[in-house]
């Protein structure tokens, strides 16, 4: 294995004992209800939201177990926004991760009540952890709602059922993914950074740098991998963007201008933390990641 396949192979671990053990609920008139969030969140994934929390937070001075409930609240986050993605009046989606959707496993009325419970669950979580200080809990839940509200992730979801059918041009395109994927990349990255209790200002800008670089380059690859991928490979549908007439980089800039803009993203990211020590060598190898995974 290599250093990143490690780094990652620790943190899914971690963060998915974490989950299983938390969504765990005793009231028997809840089980379906728990059932459907615990299928949704622990079916697979490659957990990029909560490696990211994990390696701002060493690169900022903290411990894994300083971003263990940040990085379990972002993953629950992009968990509920994934089951309102699937479901019929959005994507109508049958298959996520190779799995059937929560609307498929369970039916339509319980994915949404499972979206909206792992939504307040995760600023529940947040807002109660007692290692952090209060100031702290107050700026991460704010932070993660602005990520996930219109200024953030359901802004930019609302802006991609806008423009379905449409031609974007670039600035248009790069404005509706840094608020659609890259809103909560960034709270991923600046949550983990809050978490260590240790980020100064410099830090903090700087990871805001990478984030939003990191955040763009996540879609510009998930847009190739669209087109280049197989429904195997990708564990939902290949090509659905395509099918659905959605505005993509490929489309406005070619496959080879999309490549090209996906590395132009990396080195900027990479760049941004250059005064950092070899503790953010995640972050800095998960850059290469992003722009280099097949799936």
């Amino acid at each position: 294995m290599t250093e990143l396949s490690r780094y990652l192979a620790d943190c899914q671990a971690r963060i998915n004992q974490l989950l299983d053990q938390q969504l765990q609920s005793s009231e028997p008139r809840l089980a379906r209800l728990y059932q459907a969030m615990h299928y949704s969140v622990t079916m697979g994934g490659k957990r990029i939201r909560p490696v990211l929390a994990y390696a701002s937070c060493q690169a900022c001075g903290g411990e894994p177990e300083h971003a263990d409930f940040a990085a379990a609240a972002v993953e629950l986050i992009h968990a509920y926004s994934l089951i309102h993605d699937d479901l019929p009046a959005m994507d109508n989606d049958d298959l996520r991760r190779g799995q059937p959707t929560c609307h498929r496993a369970f039916d339509e009325a319980t994915a949404i009540l499972a979206g909206d419970a792992l939504q307040a669950l995760a600023f529940d979580w947040l807002s109660n952890q007692g290692n952090w200080q209060a100031e702290t809990r107050l700026q991460m839940t704010r932070l993660l709602a602005r990520a996930a509200g219109p200024q953030g992730m359901a802004g930019g979801q609302a802006i991609d059922l806008a423009a379905v059918g449409n031609q974007l041009d670039l600035a248009s395109l790069e404005y509706m993914h840094q608020h659609k994927t890259g809103a909560l990349i960034g709270a991923s990255v600046q949550l983990g950074a809050l978490a260590s209790e240790q980020a100064s200002t410099e830090q903090l800008d700087a990871l805001a740098r990478y984030a939003n670089c990191i955040g763009l380059a996540f879609q510009v690859q998930d847009d190739i991998l669209d087109i280049e991928s197989e429904t195997s490979v990708l564990g939902k549908q290949q090509g659905a963007d395509l099918a659905r007439n959605k505005p993509t980089y490929p489309a406005l800039l070619g496959m080879a201008g999309a490549r090209s803009k996906a590395a132009s993203l990396r080195d900027q990211a990479l760049d941004s933390l250059r005064n950092f020590s070899t503790q953010a060598d995640p972050l800095r190898q998960l850059a290469d990641y992003i722009v280099q995974r097949q799936f």
